[in-house]
């Protein structure tokens, strides 16, 4: 048996640095209870771009210039040392971490964000960093395109595990391309929620015979920063809950184990048999003995795509 923990609190929005603090304090706190495996949502790092959802197209630019400004300062430079408190707490305490981020982007024009998820072992290295290869809908307008390199099964202590962000996971191809490296625990770091959500990660569950760790943004009006750009507009003050989490774990064969943790903040500690990912398979391996490799085959690119690339000039 392997303990997982699903983690549902709310960042310190637009504050990268303290976010990362309360995750180190997160890792160490559950970590004393005996988590191996500890998730955090989408974007955790520094939140969720909730507003995307409530601006007006056009009529909000002075209020989405002000936001995607304060987040792009607060993204995550992968070439630098923002995460080098959360990669020392997951050495401290031997845990694996899966952790959703903005991402800035350092390689390229360095001023595009993208939707990213990194795995971090328990020696506290990166070995996966994946980013979201579809943002949706009015997310475009705030993260760029990702692509196949981070489209991974990590061989780690807990089992073999990927992740997939939101909607992601109505993907059917990139979903068998996990499949297809037998990823035992699956990870859904996640915005939305609700009853069609749950069941889209019982049907994953049953479909790739896998653990499936969904991990949703909780998220409440007090949670925003007091300076947020136009914050009464966007967020009456008889709001409460902006997001309602819905954190849950999932058995291979389907059956909902902790959770829906709806409208409330903590999280979900169990303790998973992993080795039922490999035997529920018996009757149905869509990326085994129930596939017809004759009529379907995938082929997936896991290059890092890029717009341009210099040769040396003699």
């Amino acid at each position: 048996m392997k303990k997982v923990a699903i983690i549902q609190e709310a960042p310190c929005v637009l504050d990268k640095k303290a976010t990362i603090q309360k995750a180190v304090e997160i890792v160490h706190s559950v970590s004393e209870k005996g988590a191996e495996l500890i998730v955090f949502p989408e974007a955790f790092i520094p939140g969720y771009p909730a507003w995307i959802w409530r601006l007006r197209p056009g009529a909000d630019w002075g209020v989405s210039e002000a936001l995607h400004t304060r987040l792009l300062q607060n993204s995550v430079d992968m070439s630098s040392d923002d995460l080098k408190p959360l990669l020392e707490a997951a050495k401290q305490r031997a845990v694996t971490l899966v952790c959703g981020l903005n991402e800035r982007d350092n390689a390229n024009s360095q001023s595009t964000i993208y939707n990213t998820a990194i795995t971090i072992d328990p020696q506290g290295k990166i070995v996966n960093h994946h980013r979201k290869l579809m943002p949706t809908n009015p997310e475009r307008m705030v993260w760029g395109f990702g692509d196949g390199h981070g489209l991974n099964v990590i061989a780690t202590p807990v089992g073999k595990i990927a992740s997939l962000i939101c909607w992601e996971n109505y993907m059917p191809l990139a979903r068998y391309a996990l499949y297809s490296q037998g990823v035992e625990i699956y990870i859904a770091p996640t915005y939305d929620s609700g009853e069609a959500w749950i069941g889209t990660m019982q049907h994953i569950a049953r479909e790739g015979k896998c653990w499936v760790l969904c991990c949703g943004v909780a998220l409440q009006r007090k949670d925003l920063p007091e300076d947020f750009p136009d914050l009464d507009r966007l967020y009456p003050a008889d709001e409460d809950w902006i997001n309602p989490g819905d954190s849950l774990i999932v058995s291979p064969n389907g059956e909902i184990m902790a959770g829906p943790m709806s409208k409330e903040k903590g999280y979900l500690l169990l303790d998973i048999d992993v080795a039922k990912a490999a035997s529920s398979k018996r009757a149905l391996d869509v990326a085994g003995h129930y596939s017809r490799p004759d009529v379907f085959k995938l082929e997936v690119d896991k290059s890092r795509q890029s717009p341009v690339s210099f040769k040396n000039q003699s």
